[in-house]
């Protein structure tokens, strides 16, 4: 019987992947490397002055990586011109090329910048949103057919020493994987690694992963279950992961699907370089993407829980799932089973927005903690659990404040 997918070494102790070194230019990533922030710039890649002085703004407040789109042959062309004036003025930061459905676009950017990002989705497939079933003969001739387009830029970057992205979006898998996997994270994966054994085929390893989706649901379910496959691989397919929320948005909303995706992964010990997708002006991502990368970074690390021997998973890490619970009645409102989830607040903070609750509409909370009948609990305390767990009544529970538990 094959062994359950392992997607980090334990779920109460905080741990980050060992995965291969990849370098680009003078920026490493991986192994031993701190985890790095990166941004995309949102300027006109023809304009290579605004290029330029957008590279070294967010340089310059802490940016280790900037990526630009080169959507045309014409674009990457232009790469040159950017790094060249990028480095005449001093600033080194490596330049990624975004490339979609152009490979000689990517050809060109190769010869310029430090790493390229494809898209398995589209580097070499149109989407014709056809539907058909493929033989295995048919798929391996499309897996050939994709080989002949990407082996010229795979044999380029690792002539030149440039690293390159394999990066799935959820919103763009080809005809080809939709019909045999569909629009879920197994497609994603499944749609990468076709790249990565092309890559491997060739003795090139100087790449790293990504599974980006602009739910943050979709887009931890398919990083997990992409590092759950490389761990099934062997150690020699731990390459480093790339981790981002497609387009998360901006103003809070932004910022809290961001954490809830990228934080969520980071916490598992998967990813050596992020990237916060604000629709704002790129320097405002990269203090969030810091905020997020400083809670697994040294003395901010809990060792975790030890517990012998660790408890199995109460739920399915590739799979999102609301964990199921009974209904209990409290303050006026239904809490759990099929009901919406509450928002509770502290007395002190309640009484501080009382003026305005009723013009809060969507955004007004609905409990006063201290009135709900919640119970504290520290879950390391067996016998506190015990105890709750003997009463004949299901009890609302929260874990107690102060305690010196891990981010998890």
């Amino acid at each position: 019987m094959d062994a359950p997918l392992r997607h980090c070494d334990s779920p109460y102790r905080y741990r980050r992947q060992a995965t291969r070194p990849v370098q680009v230019g003078p920026v490493g990533l991986g192994a031993d490397n701190p985890v790095r922030v990166q941004s995309m710039l949102t300027c006109d890649t023809m304009d290579t002055e605004a290029c330029i002085r957008d590279s070294i703004a967010l340089a310059e407040v802490g940016c280790e990586i900037v990526r630009i789109t080169a959507p045309t042959v014409k674009d990457a062309a232009n790469l040159e011109s950017i790094v060249a004036g990028l480095r005449a003025r001093g600033c080194g930061v490596p330049i990624v090329a975004d490339i979609h459905f152009k490979p000689q676009a990517a050809l060109e950017a190769a010869r310029w910048v430090e790493k390229v990002r494809v898209n398995p989705g589209n580097y070499a497939d149109s989407k014709k949103f056809a539907v058909r079933e493929y033989s295995d003969a048919e798929y391996d001739a499309e897996i050939g057919r994709i080989r002949e387009k990407f082996a010229p830029l795979v044999e380029l970057c690792k002539a030149r020493g440039v690293a390159m992205r394999i990066g799935t979006n959820h919103g763009s898998l080809s005809d080809r994987i939709m019909n045999r996997y569909g629009d879920t994270p197994l497609g994603m994966v499944e749609s990468a690694l076709e790249f990565a054994r092309i890559a491997r085929e060739l003795d090139y390893h100087e790449f790293v992963f990504s599974m980006k989706a602009s739910n943050p649901k979709v887009m931890i379910a398919a990083y997990r279950l992409l590092v759950a496959r490389l761990r099934a691989l062997g150690p020699d397919w731990a390459y480093p992961i790339h981790l981002g929320v497609t387009e998360a948005g901006d103003g809070e909303d932004g910022r809290i699907k961001s954490a809830i995706g990228i934080g969520s992964l980071l916490a598992d010990g998967i990813g050596d370089t992020v990237r916060v997708s604000l629709t704002e002006d790129s320097v405002h991502e990269i203090p969030v993407a810091k905020a997020l990368v400083t809670l697994f970074t040294g003395d901010t690390v809990h060792p975790g829980i030890p517990l012998e021997p660790e408890p199995a998973l109460s739920f399915d890490p590739f799979r999102y799932a609301r964990r199921a619970t009974s209904r209990i009645e409290r303050c006026g409102f239904g809490l759990g089973g099929e009901e919406t989830v509450r928002v509770a607040l502290p007395r002190a903070q309640w009484e501080k927005i009382a003026h305005k609750i009723d013009r809060m509409g969507d955004y007004r909370p609905e409990l006063v903690l201290e009135e709900s009948g919640v119970r504290p609990v520290d879950p390391r305390d067996a016998v506190a659990v015990a105890a709750i767990n003997a009463l004949a009544e299901p009890q609302l529970v929260t874990v107690s404040d102060g305690l010196d538990l891990p981010v998890i």
